[in-house]
């Protein structure tokens, strides 16, 4: 298969991701190496938030003697709950990773009770 035929058959990449919680947030992390900004999109429908990222090709002059690289287009959906406030999701891209802030409804967040005394 020659290189034009390779890039032609763009394959859709799930990348890796990390996901933890902190202060009534959830954090999300992922790896979208080669993706500039503009190469992402981001939409939250229904219960899905759905993470896509165009990586733009290398110009290469000849052919490649060795491609270890995937080659493709990243894709990442996720389910989320009414728990999720979506007017304040917040993303930045760092490094070829993807930060993203979910933060959670004041009414779901955890909240300590203080015990009083008589």
């Amino acid at each position: 298969m020659s290189d034009k035929e390779l890039q032609n058959q763009r394959r859709t990449i799930r990348p890796l991701s990390e996901i933890h919680e902190e202060d009534g947030k959830i954090l999300l992390h992922i790896e979208m190496p080669g993706v500039a900004k503009d190469g992402i999109s981001i939409h939250v429908e229904n219960d899905q938030l759905r993470i896509y990222g165009r990586r733009a090709e290398d110009e290469v002059k000849g052919s490649y003697l060795l491609r270890e690289r995937l080659v493709g287009d990243y894709e990442k959906i996720y389910t989320i709950d009414e728990t999720i406030d979506r007017d304040s999701i917040e993303a930045v891209m760092e490094n070829g990773v993807l930060h993203m802030t979910l933060k959670l409804k004041e009414e779901v967040k955890p909240r300590k009770i203080e015990i009083k005394t008589k």
